[in-house]
């Protein structure tokens, strides 16, 4: 079923947490691959966070030779932002908004939930932010790209069109080159979006300066 609700990990920064920071991995990885960025960041000031890891489903990945991996959605070639997994990613975007509609349960509202996320993760918190029906209270965006930019006018709401946008990717990434990073962020430009951009001398990865950076805008934008 599309709208399961994910296995995930959760971390509390104190307790009765009023905010949400759902984070999204990247192909092949899980949920616990961003765990221990919590402990990195500086939260001093900000409320106490719910930070939320989910699992990605299993599935064949075909620019992998079909070997079965977590994965947000199937990756065709590596064309990347040509052809694209139109349904994979329609089906995930109800499964980050099933997850998203549990912290509401929780008595998180939607203007104190963050979606974030690294490559694929990033591009799904592109894909379900910009046409979530509440404002959300920010796009943590790393290394990733705005996937099926072309229907992006049509399909987004303007709940999110003020939501900050942090994105950010590495100079040498040799998975998701900085041109289509580059091009993701013009487009969100052109659409009128908030978008804070940083770039850093790293692969596919993370460095200090961007965990530095990440701390700085939460405390920005949650203080």
């Amino acid at each position: 079923m599309s709208d399961s609700l994910l296995e995930t990990i959760e971390i509390e920064t104190a307790p009765n947490p009023s905010v949400s920071v759902i984070w999204l991995h990247g192909l092949g990885a899980d949920g616990n691959d961003f765990v221990p960025i919590v402990r990195e960041l500086d939260l001093n000031g900000c409320p106490p966070i719910r930070f939320i890891f989910p699992h990605a489903p299993t599935m064949p990945v075909t620019v992998n030779n079909g070997y079965v991996m977590r994965a947000w959605y199937d990756i065709l070639g590596l064309d990347l932002g040509q052809r694209e997994d139109m349904a994979g990613l329609r089906k995930s975007q109800a499964r980050v908004e099933t997850l998203i509609a549990r912290e509401k349960e929780r008595g998180i509202p939607a203007h104190r939930i963050i979606l974030a996320g690294f490559s694929q993760g990033c591009a799904m918190t592109l894909q379900t932010g910009l046409r979530h029906p509440e404002k959300l209270a920010g796009l943590l965006c790393l290394s990733g790209y705005l996937p099926l930019n072309q229907s992006v006018p049509a399909e987004r709401n303007s709940a999110n069109h003020d939501t900050p946008i942090f994105l950010v990717h590495g100079r040498n990434d040799p998975v998701i080159p900085i041109a289509l990073a580059e091009k993701s962020r013009d487009i969100l430009k052109s659409l009128g979006y908030n978008v804070e951009w940083h770039e850093y001398m790293m692969p596919h990865s993370i460095c200090q300066e961007e965990v530095d950076d990440i701390g700085a805008w939460l405390r920005r934008i949650l203080g």
